[in-house]
């Protein structure tokens, strides 16, 4: 059965009525077990855990330090351009939104690369909006090419692609997918996606697993939290990582739980997802998910971040920025618009400084690629 099949069986009007439904004993059943159920994933998502919430921070951690250890792997973003052809509403890129646009050439490319790799950062996270006429796959795969000269692992976070695009791109390459749904409510995503590419909620739905067949090391998925009600969309977000995890096992399948922040343009959020929300969602799928990946991005603020370190995150973004060739720019164009705005500012140096005060090891590199006979990827 397809993901896609799956995840229609979860309607929204029924999922309001089951999360309702578990008392504080299904909670305390799903804490027991060694095992967790989708449906004992939907009791530890639900109202009734909240007053549960220091029970499931106890076995989140113990899950963690099992699985993980006390390691943070760090990584930044790497903005290539902000061409869209979409009109996202809650999107700073939204092809409407009347900000400067540009695109990294060949030159700017490896000026990004020498600033963040000054950092000693390992692991980058490539994005662009989805303009295939600007930032092409052969764009992004001669980018990809200088990238790999610095950092051992360059991840996505692209416009969804064919399975044989992203062959291509491991090929010369990539190693890692990030590739978020949004939203998994089917009748909610063309009113947040009117036009353009991404408006095809299927094609989008099934990129995750295109990019696992394709032979990604890595295939990162989420939801933004704050487009629909937060734990529908959470629930879905579990099932597919569990999905991906059973049917390919060879794949390092990992979760981010990004939530909506302030952006160019105008939009306000369907659900506002408090600091409590979030705790919850992630002790949630860390029980569900003890193997998954979860990272927490600078969207959040430097003491939530902080505060949730023992509690289920395995990755975290430093040294951020959100424009188009930010890292080698300090100063900065003053018209230049990121995609979102940050809360997080720390450098690389002071993130490590703040996981190293709270017993944990920042690593820079976890990932060291085959080369093939003739010295290259």
């Amino acid at each position: 059965m397809s993901f896609y099949n799956i995840c229609a069986q979860y309607n929204e009007a029924p999922l309001a009525e089951q999360f309702k439904s578990f008392t504080e004993a299904d909670v305390r059943r799903a804490l027991a077990k060694s095992t967790v159920s989708p449906e004992d994933f939907m009791a530890l998502l639900s109202p009734a855990a909240i007053p549960l919430l220091e029970e499931m921070a106890h076995k989140a951690s113990q899950l963690t330090l099992q699985h993980f250890g006390r390691t943070i792997q760090l990584f930044t973003p790497l903005y290539l351009s902000n061409f869209c052809t979409n009109r996202c509403v809650y999107c700073g890129f939204n092809t409407k939104n009347n900000i400067l646009r540009t695109q990294l050439n060949a030159t700017e490319v490896e000026e990004e690369a020498k600033a963040i790799a000054a950092t000693g950062l390992k692991h980058l996270l490539i994005l662009t909006g989805d303009a295939r006429t600007k930032a092409s796959p052969e764009y992004v795969e001669s980018c990809v090419r200088i990238l790999n000269k610095h950092f051992p692992s360059v991840a996505i976070e692209i416009y969804a692609m064919d399975e044989d695009e992203y062959a291509r791109l491991v090929n010369t390459g990539v190693d890692g997918l990030t590739m978020f749904q949004e939203t998994y409510n089917e009748e909610l995503y063309p009113k947040l996606h009117p036009a353009g590419p991404k408006h095809d909620y299927r094609y989008r739905l099934d990129a995750p697993e295109r990019g696992c067949k394709a032979g990604m090391r890595v295939v990162n998925i989420g939801a933004l939290l704050g487009l629909d009600e937060w734990r529908h969309d959470a629930l879905k977000t579990g099932i597919h990582a569990a999905y991906l995890q059973d049917k390919y096992p060879e794949v390092d399948i990992a979760v981010s739980l990004p939530r909506m922040r302030t952006h160019a343009g105008n939009f306000d959020p369907t659900c506002l997802v408090s600091d409590t929300d979030m705790v919850q969602n992630m002790l949630a799928l860390r029980i569900f998910l003890p193997r998954v990946g979860i990272t927490i991005s600078t969207r959040e603020k430097p003491d939530f971040r902080e505060n949730i370190l023992p509690l289920g995150v395995t990755r975290m973004s430093a040294g951020v920025s959100t424009e188009v060739g930010g890292h080698a720019d300090k100063d900065g164009d003053e018209d230049k618009v990121g995609q979102f705005d940050i809360s997080d500012e720390r450098s690389v140096e002071e993130m490590c400084e703040t996981l190293t005060r709270h017993g944990y090891q920042p690593v820079f590199k976890d990932w060291e690629p085959i080369l093939d006979n003739s010295g290259g990827k």
